[in-house]
Formats: structure tokens, sequence, C-alpha cells
């Protein structure tokens, strides 16, 4: 597995350097108008090409293809990393803590990504990918991934039992706050009488407090 990896790492790093040498070529034929003798001493010493001056360098031709399916593919992948560094911050899961990703009932393509994938996934969300699939039981971090969920189990990883006294705690004072500046909104003479900037501060104030509950909720209910 080891080797493979290295393999992988190798071939993506080559890769790599080819797409930056290509970039920088495009660059320096782009800039050639504006201030030759710099980009003429560039281009020769990156690389040996004696007979392919600057000067008749091909100007860069615009013809990208879009490949819908690795667009797509791309998007799920990064909604879904955002969306498990996101739970791992809202329950207070240490940044290098490893977790073990699930899908419990995985359609076939969801399960085909998340393998493609599952080295990027473990360097990019700390997620290591087990392919087994079954219900789990206990305080889980659940996260879309497509038309399923990637089932973190949390047990051993995070005190429980502080995390939900926490989270009650903050949900608390955000519903409190929440329903104070609803009340003082539905006040006909709170609307009218005061200055429109008070009014307009106390509705994004409660829009907020009220947002703020609601992902402190769904952060409690993770934890069963």
């Amino acid at each position: 597995f080891s080797d493979s990896l290295g393999v992988r790492e190798d071939t993506a790093a080559a890769e790599t350097r080819a797409i930056a040498g290509w970039v920088l070529d495009q660059i320096l034929v782009m800039l050639h108008p504006f201030m030759p003798f710099v980009t003429e001493e560039l281009w020769s010493k990156l690389g040996d090409r004696p007979h392919y001056p600057l000067i008749t360098a091909e100007w860069p031709r615009p013809h990208a293809v879009v490949d819908e399916k690795a667009k797509r593919e791309t998007d799920w992948f990064f909604e879904l990393v955002s969306a498990i560094r996101t739970g791992r911050a809202e329950l207070n899961v240490p940044p290098g803590e490893r977790l073990t990703g699930y899908l419990e009932d995985p359609n076939p393509e969801i399960l085909n990504l998340v393998i493609e994938n599952q080295d990027a996934l473990l360097r990019m969300a700390k997620i290591s990918f087990d392919a087994t699939p079954g219900a789990r039981v206990g305080p889980t971090l659940r996260v879309a991934a497509g038309n399923t969920e990637l089932v973190m189990p949390l047990a051993g990883t995070i005190d429980i039992a502080a995390e939900k006294a926490r989270l009650t705690k903050a949900l608390e004072a955000s519903t409190k706050e929440a329903k104070s500046l609803e009340g003082r909104l539905s006040n006909p003479a709170f609307v009218e009488k005061a200055k429109p900037e008070a009014v307009d501060k106390a509705r994004a104030d409660h829009a907020a407090h009220a947002a703020e509950a609601q992902r402190l909720a769904a952060a409690l209910a993770r934890l069963g």
C-alpha cells in the first residue's frame, strides 16, 4: 500500500511540475511584448530550446473543455470536507484526531467516490474510511455525502457529557436571546418609534441568534 501511495504521489508531483512549467511558459509569451529582454532571458533559462526563441512562440489559444463529471465530483468532495471540518469544530473534536468514517447503507456511486478519494479525505479531513456497511450506534458525527451520509463514531474521542453540557448551555443562551429579540420586534411601539438602524440591528441580531440556536440544536442532536 505504501509503495503504491508513493507512486501516486510521485506521479502527482510530476504532473504538477509539468502544469506549472506550461503555465509559466504561457505567461512569458504574453509578457514578451511588454518586457522582451527579461522574458527572453527567463525563457532561455527554463529549458534547452535554442531553435525555438520566445519571439516565435505561438500566442496562447484558450481551448479549455470543462469535464462536467469531474467538476461535480470535485464540488461534492470539497463540500464533504467542509461539512466534516464544520462538524468537527462544532463538537470540539481535536484537529489532529483521526476519525473512522462509514457509509451505513452505501449507494454504489458514493461508495466508489469515497474509495477513490480516501487518501485525500485522510489528508484534508483526518478521516480513515472503512467500507464495512451496517448501522453505527452511539454518538456520531453525520454529514451528507451525496444521497447518503458519512458516519463517524465519536465514542472515546471527546467527552460526550461535557460536550452535551456545553452545547445545551449555549443553546439555551441563544434561544433566550432570540426570543427576547422576537418579542421586541413584535412590539409595534418599538418598530414604529425606534430609529430604523436600531430596528435593522435587532432584526439582524435575531436572525443571527436564531441561526446559532439551530446550529447548536443540530450539533446536540448528533450526540444523541
